[in-house]
């Protein structure tokens, strides 16, 4: 009750405004007890992923917290993980406003915010304010104005920057607001990256005497054929994890909904069938070659059991959890934790 009370006052606000004004005080916010008065709960269902020990299976995807300002806030909302970002080398400004859209009639975000962001290094000093001492994933990107010719430059950039900070790196291939981002994700392109970042993995892993997995994020606009060459090149640089998926260019599920036809990624409730088939098809692919982390219109716990169901091996939240709040999170978990053991 008292977070539906909360979400229609900041729904009155203007979408980035309720989200900035929502960030800046999460972190008060958990230190007063209110998480806990907004159904927050902190439960345990340990598992190992990548290496890593995860609390529970249910984290928050990335794009909420972008300049990792509010990480103690967020964990303290019952994630068993948090991943922030994406982050760039240098700090941009995003694309021109207003681009965050809602949806409310099918708990839906559309967003064309464009790696707005305040660069790696003032990400890496919020951190150092943290006392944040769980999982933490960190999302890599490129520049803008950075061709794609020169990408791997800065996504190695990052790599090396973040090494030491992160539990775990995800390299953000798949945004649809970075022009021309998307086709890294294919063919040579990916194959440059992937072989760059596992380079350089295996010399930092030597450096911080500590290894980092790494996470490549895709899409959820692809054909079977293409998942399936992915996959490949996933399996042959033998890449960490895969997150499936990021936001979608379809309109499925919104047609003539206020917004719909605005530009950017939706996400939130209709792209979860969608996300769901990616992880499915991958599942087959990779045949357990590596995790995967699901993520794509998770609204109620079902949703996200779904996506265990279907392969993934843990999964995050970021639209659900603006429109269900923390409550999502418990009942996520509680979901997942109610699968029969195969």
């Amino acid at each position: 009750m008292l977070y539906s009370l909360t979400r229609s006052l900041m729904f009155q606000l203007d979408p980035e405004l309720s989200h900035n004004v929502a960030l800046h005080s999460m972190n008060l916010a958990a230190a007063l007890g209110v998480n806990k008065l907004l159904g927050a709960e902190s439960l345990s269902d340990p598992v190992r992923v990548m290496g890593i020990n995860f609390p529970n299976r249910v984290g928050l995807a990335a794009g909420l917290d972008k300049n990792g300002i509010a990480v103690d806030g967020m964990a303290a909302m019952g994630f068993g993980f948090v991943e922030v970002g994406t982050v760039t080398p240098r700090p941009q400004a995003g694309n021109p406003k207003p681009r965050i859209f809602r949806l409310p009639e099918q708990q839906a975000i559309i967003n064309r915010m464009g790696f707005n962001n305040d660069g790696v290094d003032t990400l890496l000093a919020n951190l150092e304010k943290s006392r944040y001492k769980g999982v933490l994933g960190i999302n890599i990107g490129k520049n803008k104005d950075t061709p794609n010719e020169q990408a791997n430059d800065d996504y190695l950039y990052c790599l090396r920057k973040v090494y030491g900070r992160a539990s775990y790196i995800t390299v953000n291939v798949s945004s649809p607001n970075t022009p021309g981002l998307r086709t890294l994700q294919y063919g040579e392109s990916l194959n440059s990256l992937l072989d760059a970042l596992k380079a350089e993995q295996a010399k930092l892993a030597k450096y911080h005497d500590r290894y980092v997995p790494i996470a490549v994020k895709i899409a959820p606009d692809m054909t079977d054929e293409e998942l399936a060459l992915v996959a490949a090149s996933l399996k042959a640089y033998e890449m960490d994890a895969v997150i499936a998926t990021n936001t979608t260019l379809s309109r499925d599920g919104v047609e003539g909904l206020p917004y719909a036809d605005e530009q950017g990624g939706l996400s939130g409730a209709p792209v979860r069938n969608k996300s769901t088939k990616v992880i499915r098809t991958l599942a087959q692919e990779l045949d357990g070659a590596l995790p995967i982390i699901g993520v794509g219109g998770i609204t109620e716990g079902f949703d996200a059991a779904e996506k265990i169901e279907a392969g993934a091996s843990l999964v995050q939240i970021y639209s659900g959890f603006i429109y269900r709040g923390p409550q999502l999170v418990t009942d996520s978990v509680k979901a997942i934790m109610q699968i029969p053991a195969s």
